[in-house]
């Protein structure tokens, strides 16, 4: 009986190499990433001098609080408060020690949110940038411990806050400590409130859980970027809840605008200007 492999061209070898076949040209992944939403790849020379939004999709890239600063915040101007505090390994919660230090390693960072102050556009403004590295952004005792101290600065020096957020929630290793930071936070947010200054936040993807139900949705001018995932619990949760399906887009930034969650959706390229102008309308000078 004649097999089919009979009348299959062999592969001739030939000094090592395959009959017709070519390498693909290699690059290395510490020079380009692969973009989630088009999954074109895109080299990271271009997403850098494109503030790291696709150039074929305009999807944005997840940025680290220290690449999130150096976008918009004017060069030299940052300066950085309350580094070394951190959350403690106190917590009974299985293994929640080595994870810390995971994500200390994974980020570079202490804690999932850095505090500072700084110039946008030439206007002075106080600055907290969360981080999607140290899990992911989650609010721990000492986010919510640094972004008070933040406030309480800025009230005592008379400056805006312009807050970036991105998380995941409350950082359930630290139990019911960590959904107080929501009301901590919020009284720091109101304090400052009170005393006629501007709070404006820029939402990015995601911003959910107690994060969202405290001091993200509290700015008095709230920004969002195209495509962030804003809510409190994740539409997955909410589909098995309710068992219905949800409306396309559901909790995407450009969603909540129409329901006036959200002021207005700026591109990440175009946000400097915007967040100048804003900060200059609030000190009186001309637009």
């Amino acid at each position: 009986m004649l097999k089919k492999s009979m009348f299959l061209n062999p592969n001739v070898d030939l000094e090592g190499q395959e009959k017709g076949r070519q390498e693909a040209p290699q690059v290395p992944d510490e020079l380009c990433r692969s973009c989630p939403s088009c999954k074109k790849l895109c080299f990271l020379s271009d997403l850098q001098a494109g503030c790291f939004v696709c150039p074929d999709c305009g999807h944005h890239f997840r940025l680290s609080a220290r690449e999130r600063i150096a976008l918009i915040a004017d060069t030299d101007s940052f300066t950085e408060i309350n580094q070394d505090l951190t959350s403690t390994a106190s917590s009974t919660f299985p293994g929640y020690a080595k994870k810390l230090e995971g994500a200390m390693k994974n980020s570079g960072e202490n804690e999932g949110v850095v505090t500072g102050f700084c110039q946008v556009g030439g206007h002075d403004c106080a600055l907290f940038v969360m981080d999607s590295l140290f899990f992911m952004g989650s609010m721990g005792t000492a986010v919510g411990e640094k972004i008070t101290l933040l406030f309480e600065a800025a009230l005592a020096k008379k400056l805006p806050v312009l807050g970036y957020t991105v998380s995941g929630g409350a950082r359930i290793q630290e139990g019911i400590l960590s959904l107080m930071q929501m009301a901590k936070t919020s009284a720091a947010v109101q304090r400052h409130s009170q005393a006629g200054l501007l709070y404006l936040t820029v939402l990015t993807d995601p911003t959910t859980g107690g994060v969202t139900a405290s001091f993200a949705m509290e700015g008095d001018i709230i920004l969002a970027e195209p495509g962030a995932l804003i809510g409190f619990a994740g539409p997955r949760v909410i589909e098995q809840t309710i068992r219905q399906k949800l409306p396309e887009g559901f909790q995407r930034s450009e969603f909540l605008i129409q329901k006036g969650f959200v002021d207005s959706i700026v591109d990440r390229r175009q946000q400097k200007q915007t967040i100048s102008l804003l900060l200059g309308l609030h000190e009186g000078g001309a637009a």
